[in-house]
C-alpha cells in the first residue's frame, strides 16, 4: 500500500505523523511525508521519503512573527498561513495520485488533502492530536485567552466558540482556502472546523479519560490513545551532559517552552530564578540559545533538545506551555505538571490537567518567581496529586495510539 502523509505545523503536528509513518513502513508499506522544510533532517533518520512543503526561510519567518504567541492573534496568523499551504499541498498529492494512488493521512491544518478529498473523491484519512479540535455544545474546549468560568452553562460556552469561528477563525483561513477552491470548480467552504472533520476517517489520538467522547461528536471518528512519538525527533537518546547532569543529583525541574517558540527569554529567566528560590536543580530547554539566561549556575543546564520519554522520568516536574504532545509525556512519565499557556490549545490542555489532578497553571502575566514556586511547592507536596500522577501513567501505558491509528489506515486501504 502507498501512504501519503502531509503534517503541516511545528514539532508537535509533524512527530506524531512521523511516528505514524514509521510504524506504515515497518508493516511493508511504502510512504512519503511532506511536510515543511526544516523536517527533511528527521524524515531521513526515520527513514521516509520527503518532499518540502516550504522553505526553511519561509517557516522561520512565520515562527519569528511577534504576534504569533498572542492567544487570538496567533491564531489569525496562523491559520492564514496554513490555507495558503493549502495548493501546494494539493498539487503535490493530485500529482502522487496520478502516479499509483494511495492512500492519504493528514494532520488538522493540512487543508490541501481535505481540498484533494473535496475534487479527487480519495480516501482521506484526518488526524486530530489534541480534544480542543472537537467542539461540542456538551464540554465545548477552552479558548485561548477567554478563560469563560465552568459555571457557565456549555451550551453558552459553545455559542462563544461559535462566535470565534465567525469573528477569528474563519475571517483568517477561508478567504484563501476558498479562492483556491474557485480555481479547482469547488463550492465555498462555509465553517473551516465543521469541514475539517467531514474527512471519511477522522482519528482522535487522544484517550478517553483524558477527553471523553462526546454525543455530538462525529460519529465516524475513531479515538485511540496518546502517539509514542518524541523518539523521532531531534534526538532519540540523552546526551553524554545531559545524563552526567541527572546523575550527579537531585531530580530536576524540567523546562521547555515548545519547538516553535522564538520569544521565551521572560519564561526561561522565571525558570531559572524559581529554581534558585526553591533549591532545585534545573533544565532548560531551548532550541535557541539566545532564549535562555547566560552564565548559569552549576545546578541550572540548558539543553536544546532532549527526547522527553527519556528524560522525564528523571524530573521532579515540567513546567511548560501546554502542547499536547509535552502535556501527553508528562502524563506518560507520571510527573506533575505547570502549565504557562501561550495560544492555540494550551488554555484547555490546561484546564484537562487541573480537573485530572496534575497539574495547575499561571498565565504568563502572573508567572513570576514567587506565584511559580508556591505553585510547583503544592504540587510536590500533594499526596493527591503523587497519587493521580501514578494513576495516569499506569494508563497511559495501557494504550498504543500509534499503533491503532495504523490499524485505521490499513483498513481504509483495503487491507
Amino acid at each position: 500500500m502507498r501512504v501519503q502523509i502531509l503534517a503541516v505545523g511545528t514539532h508537535g503536528d509533524v512527530l506524531p505523523m512521523v511516528a505514524i509513518g514509521v510504524e506504515l513502513v515497518r508493516r511493508g508499506h511504502a510512504v512519503t511525508l511532506v511536510a515543511p522544510a526544516p523536517f527533511t533532517g528527521l524524515a531521513a533518520r526515520a527513514g521516509l521519503a520527503f518532499y518540502p512543503l516550504c522553505t526553511q526561510a519561509e517557516y522561520d519567518r512565520l515562527l519569528g512573527t511577534h504576534d504569533l504567541w498572542r492567544p487570538w492573534r496567533g491564531a489569525q496568523i496562523m491559520l492564514a498561513a496554513v490555507a495558503a499551504m493549502a495548493e501546494p499541498a494539493y498539487r503535490w498529492i493530485a500529482s502522487e495520485q496520478a502516479t499509483g494512488g494511495g492512500v492519504v493521512v493528514t494532520s488538522t491544518l493540512g487543508l490541501g488533502a481535505r481540498v484533494a478529498q473535496d475534487k479527487l473523491a480519495l480516501p482521506i484519512v484526518m488526524v486530530h492530536v489534541t480534544p480542543f479540535l472537537m467542539e461540542s455544545r456538551y464540554a465545548p474546549p477552552r479558548l485561548p485567552g477567554l478563560p469563560l468560568p465552568r459555571l457557565l452553562p456549555a451550551r453558552f460556552r459553545h455559542w462563544i466558540g461559535r462566535g470565534a469561528d465567525r469573528y477569528v477563525i474563519d475571517p483568517s483561513a477561508l478567504p484563501g482556502l476558498n479562492a483556491f477552491r474557485t480555481t479547482l470548480d469547488l463550492p465555498p467552504v462555509r465553517r473551516l472546523r465543521h469541514w475539517w472533520n467531514l474527512a471519511p476517517t477522522l482519528i482522535l489520538m487522544f484517550p478517553r479519560w483524558y477527553a471523553p467522547p462526546q454525543p455530538d461528536w462525529p460519529t465516524h471518528a475513531l479515538q485511540v490513545g496518546f502517539p509514542v512519538a518524541d523518539r523521532f525527533g531531534d534526538a532519540a537518546e540523552l546526551s553524554e551532559d545531559l545524563a552526567a547532569f541527572l546523575r550527579s543529583g537531585s531530580a530536576p525541574l524540567v523546562f521547555t517552552y515548545g519547538s516553535g517558540m522564538r520569544r521565551g527569554r521572560p519564561f526561561f529567566k522565571t525558570a531559572r530564578e524559581i529554581c534558585d528560590r526553591m533549591g532545585c536543580r534545573g533544565i532548560l530547554l531551548a532550541p535557541q540559545a539566545g532564549q535562555v539566561p547566560p552564565d548559569l549556575p552549576p545546578h541550572i543546564i540548558h539543553v536544546p533538545y532532549a527526547p522527553l520519554a527519556a528524560l522525564l522520568p528523571h524530573a521532579a516536574a515540567l513546567i511548560h506551555h501546554g502542547g499536547i504532545g509535552t502535556v501527553a509525556q508528562g502524563l506518560a512519565a507520571g510527573i506533575p505538571q505547570l502549565v504557562v499557556p501561550v495560544a492555540f490549545d494550551h488554555f484547555d490542555e490546561a484546564r484537562r490537567l487541573i480537573e485530572l489532578g496534575v497539574g495547575a497553571s499561571l498565565s504568563r502575566r502572573r508567572f513570576s518567581p514567587d506565584r511559580g514556586a508556591r505553585a510547583l511547592h503544592r504540587l510536590l507536596n500533594s499526596p493527591s496529586v503523587s497519587e493521580a500522577c501514578t494513576s495516569l501513567r499506569i494508563k497511559s501505558a495501557a494504550s498504543d495510539g500509534v499503533r491503532d491509528a495504523c490499524d485505521a489506515i490499513e483498513r481504509v486501504g483495503g487491507l
